[in-house]
């Protein structure tokens, strides 16, 4: 993993610049680190400062972009690793949901370690020298920032942006894609609730963003991190049949397949995300069902609601180290 730097006076990024017609959203309060025992966790901006670093010791191999931004105006990162142009797409995506800060610890690793060892590890050169591969570390920055705010933890899912005709601030991003949105009792319609799809598939910038991302690009594989559960998912997840219009017998058996070689790299449980439990409008359906691409969702450490969301910084190089051959082996299926 990146060695962690205090980046002593750091702020959360806010967006106070002023608009021509007004001003953008208010942040919520800034935050300073995260609470005693989980300092190893990277914040909003030690996770940019770290790709900054990334791309100023790799300029040849790592580009740092946005995607556009979140509802109070923070960079939704993107971080580019290739060698050339041309090449399979592959896409790993984390901190969907803002409480599951390993996920942005996972993408982190990835980054580092298809930089950092592209010169000394000829497995990882390449993979990189076939494939372009793209990590998005925050997707829902607002919410995870949100969730450290005052140095402890909110037990945070959701965005930040505010409900239209609601006293409840926030949507589910992974109910609010636009694939079979709000189709199937997999989200809800109840704007306090967590899984609160909003009031309309991608009535989020972040979730909007991202999609519009990946409508520009040919992406071949994904992984969407998550925890907790440890498992390896792969869609349907709006219905319990392993097929449907878009999905064919011989497409649900490949999944099943790599799904099934995922887990066994490292010991999480695979099946189709509907065995879990019905999600409709979520990122892996709609990656699938509007682009064919080969999309995952991976529930991370642990098992169990102890520690649950919150893991304490020891884990965090074991929990990411851990699904290197998983992330290897999606990597070799985007041809």
């Amino acid at each position: 993993m990146f060695p962690r730097r205090t980046l002593h006076g750091a702020l959360a990024i806010m967006a106070g610049v002023a608009l021509l017609a007004g001003t953008a959203p208010a942040a919520d309060a800034a935050t300073a680190d995260f609470p005693a025992g989980y300092e190893g966790y990277h914040t909003y901006a030690e996770v940019t400062a770290e790709l900054q670093k990334t791309v100023a010791n790799h300029p040849d191999l790592a580009r740092l972009s946005s995607i556009g931004k979140s509802y109070q105006g923070r960079d939704l990162n993107l971080l580019t690793i290739s060698s050339g142009s041309g090449k399979p797409e592959v896409l790993f995506t984390c901190n969907q949901h803002a409480r599951e800060h390993l996920t942005t610890e996972m993408c982190l690793h990835i980054v580092q370690r298809f930089t950092d060892g592209y010169g000394t590890d000829s497995k990882i050169k390449s993979m990189v020298d076939t494939h372009t591969i793209y990590v998005v570390p925050n997707v829902n920055p607002d919410g995870s920032e949100y969730d450290i705010s005052g140095g402890r933890f909110h037990n945070w899912r959701k965005t930040r942006k505010p409900v239209p005709g609601s006293s409840a601030i926030g949507t589910d991003p992974n109910r609010n894609w636009d694939y079979e949105w709000g189709c199937c009792n997999g989200s809800s319609s109840n704007p306090s609730a967590e899984d609160y799809r909003g009031p309309s598939a991608f009535s989020e910038p972040e979730t909007k963003a991202l999609a519009d991302f990946v409508d520009a690009h040919q992406i071949k594989a994904h992984i969407d991190f998550h925890t907790y559960s440890e498992l390896v998912l792969w869609p349907l997840g709006y219905t319990t049949s392993p097929t449907g219009p878009d999905m064919t017998q011989a497409q649900a058996q490949r999944f099943q397949s790599i799904g099934k070689s995922m887990a066994a790299t490292n010991g999480y449980t695979p099946e189709q995300s509907s065995g879990l439990y019905i999600t409709d409008g979520d990122i892996d359906d709609w990656a699938w069902g509007k682009h064919k691409i080969l999309s995952f969702a991976f529930e991370m450490y642990p098992t169990g609601s102890n520690p649950g969301f919150y893991p304490d910084d020891s884990q965090i190089v074991p929990q990411t180290t851990r699904n290197d051959p998983a992330v290897d082996l999606l990597i070799a299926q985007a041809t």
